[in-house]
């Protein structure tokens, strides 16, 4: 069934009344990897082993169990976290549009009674012996498949002084991108009526690279319904974005796009700034090419900080250079062990890390996997698709649509030759709205395809 038609047959009032469910805690903790575990007192043995029950995780999970021969517990979820979050929905959170209580679940809740749920972290890989450690340190996992998808974690560590911040309640300072500050972020937006308002993205990996700045949107656009901000210099709030890349967004198409709205709206912007210490009301920023470092003092301050792959993954042998997990780009299966498998955030996809990605990557990783168990090579090819719903402000979103080399694969475009380039107020219903409620009650079951609309 196709996008367009679930969205008619189901309608945006219906799903503005269903509790959106969730993405899970990004930041649970994990444990670290250890490179010689104990002696095992317990072993257990699935036909797959899941490492992860995150948007991936528990999407793929369900697909696996629909789609092939599985009897009771031949299908494991291995994760630490009490809850599953819907992690997009942090942006309106921030924004003032979602409380954040109402994007989350009891990740127990969401597992088939056919799967067998360990809801312990990782101790270690073992890939040239077929299995993996619980952090208990006694249990040991044995499997015919792997699939981790743990997702990736925060490093505060890369802003001297930005968990010291955050914790701070007084602190002018604040994130969409943790569980326990997003709301913070509403609150200093509404408190806030004069100063400098400081937004920045860091160069390097960042869970979907559009959401600094759409919590800037939405900030400005708060600010100027209530008359405190304008483009002239007379405006009682001044805002600027600081990013560590070198435009506005990855791919040149919207980039344009984002770069004409800044100027228009009289946002100032500084590119190739990294954020990499705060110290009271002052933030310093790292420049390229053996520039001095800048500091810039602030009123208001939202951080998106650098994101990083768990050490249980960095540390094993299934990881790259960079610590993400070796996939082939297409077929997903690991460049080293074909009976490993990985997708989304810990993966070494070379795509943005979104859920939208996520829905194209699953059917692929899925259809090759199972392929796999019957001594079949890989057949199916993912081709980078992603998508950030950038929300710009007066209730519009321009829905950023791609591919690998960042290559725009606009779906309303494709259908009715509609330029997603242009912010709209009927892609804003599909973030604030459509697309919380299809995760909960379509996606977490894994019979949401994304622009492909439901899959069996």
């Amino acid at each position: 069934m196709a996008l367009h038609t679930v969205i008619h047959r189901h309608g945006l009032a219906l799903a503005a009344r269903r509790s959106p469910l969730t993405l899970y805690k990004k930041h649970a903790i994990r444990g670290l990897a250890t490179v010689v575990p104990p002696p095992s007192s317990t072993s257990r043995s699935h036909k797959i082993v899941v490492v992860g029950g995150g948007s991936a995780g528990i999407a793929l999970s369900h697909q696996l169990l629909r789609k092939g021969n599985f009897a009771q517990d031949d299908i494991a979820i291995v994760d630490p976290a009490t809850w599953h979050h819907y992690q997009p929905g942090w942006t309106l959170v921030g924004g003032g549009l979602k409380s954040k209580e109402e994007l989350r679940r009891p990740l127990s809740g969401l597992m088939h009674p056919k799967f067998k749920f360990y809801n312990d972290s990782v101790g270690a890989f073992f890939p040239e012996d077929n299995h993996v450690t619980l952090g208990d340190g006694t249990t040991r996992i044995n499997y015919e498949q792997l699939v981790v998808v743990p997702g990736i974690g925060l490093d505060y560590g890369s802003v001297k002084g930005l968990g010291e911040a955050l914790a701070d309640k007084n602190a002018p300072v604040s994130s969409i991108y943790d569980y326990e500050y997003c709301d913070k972020v509403f609150r200093g937006i509404k408190n806030f009526d004069k100063g400098a308002a400081l937004f920045t993205q860091p160069a390097g990996i960042v869970k979907c690279a559009g959401a600094p700045q759409k919590i800037m949107w939405l900030a400005l656009d708060h600010w100027k319904r209530a008359g405190l901000y304008n483009s002239s210099p007379s405006s009682a709030i001044d805002i600027t974005f600081a990013t560590g890349l070198p435009t506005m967004f990855g791919v040149p198409k919207y980039s344009a796009k984002l770069e004409e709205l800044r100027v228009q709206r009289g946002v100032e912007g500084l590119f190739e700034h990294n954020l990499v210490a705060i110290d009271g009301n002052t933030a310093t920023f790292e420049r390229p090419g053996g520039k001095p470092q800048i500091q810039k003092k602030f009123d208001f301050l939202h951080v998106a900080p650098k994101n990083r792959p768990h050490a249980f993954v960095s540390n094993s042998a299934l990881a790259n250079a960079a610590g993400y997990v070796d996939v082939n780009e297409g077929t997903t299966q690991h460049t080293r062990y074909k009976n490993v498998w990985s997708i989304g955030d810990a993966s070494s996809l070379p795509t943005s890390k979104t859920v939208a990605a996520i829905t194209s990557q699953t059917p692929v990783l899925v259809s090759n996997l199972l392929g796999s168990m019957d001594g079949k090579e890989p057949t199916q090819t993912y081709d980078g698709y992603t998508s950030c719903p950038l929300l710009t402000g007066e209730n519009k979103v321009l829905l950023a649509e791609f591919k690998y080399a960042g290559v725009p694969k606009e779906t309303f475009n494709a259908w009715f030759g509609i330029d997603q380039v242009t912010p709209r107020r009927a892609f804003y219903h599909l973030k604030k709205d459509f697309f919380p409620w299809v995760y909960g009650k379509y996606h977490v079951k894994g019979t949401w395809g994304g622009p492909k609309g439901l899959i069996r």
